[in-house]
């Protein structure tokens, strides 16, 4: 194990030799106000894909996008949970040859979708740059963020995310 993730920081710096620029966009659903932000957010940057996982109802997704082309738009809904928004993804990613890529989400979410993602993306050689929207909430308790973080491992090592082992997860 202390092998696996002592490579994940070295996985993600060739990732970012390999493409030091983001080539795509991933949006952690859960609010249309982050799809919104996204749909802004994609405007400044023509070139690259959007991925959204889970998210609003699929009709405010579809109009949170309707100024970009939908062939840019990937909706996916497999994910339950913070922790299957990056692990739903991430074959996705490797398939598409993704190096790095944008991460969007609010900014109370963000260090839980930072510490997961490195996990995630950074094992598969993925780096990432997050892009937080901002918001009047608190921060996510060290609880969530802890809890992630082992569910996050647990993936790393078994490609489980125990999102099955709690109903409310």
């Amino acid at each position: 194990m202390v092998v696996i993730l002592s490579c994940i920081p070295l996985r993600m710096a060739i990732a970012k030799q390999i493409a030091p620029a983001p080539q795509a966009i991933l949006t952690l659903g859960g609010d249309i106000d982050r799809e919104i932000f996204t749909a802004r957010f994609a405007q400044m940057h023509p070139s690259l894909d959007i991925w959204i996982s889970s998210g609003a109802n699929l009709e405010a997704t579809r109009r949170a996008f309707q100024q970009i082309a939908p062939t840019r738009v990937h909706i996916d809904r497999r994910a339950i949970d913070t922790v299957t928004n990056f692990t739903s993804l991430v074959a996705d990613f490797k398939q598409h040859k993704f190096h790095h890529i944008y991460v969007v989400t609010a900014d109370y979410h963000m260090r839980r979708a930072k510490a997961i993602a490195t996990f995630v993306l950074g094992s598969q050689g993925i780096a990432f740059t997050p892009v937080a929207m901002p918001t009047n909430k608190p921060v996510e308790s060290r609880l969530h963020l802890l809890r992630d973080v082992c569910r996050a491992l647990l993936w790393v090592l078994t490609r489980r995310t125990g999102a099955s082992l709690h109903p409310s997860i």
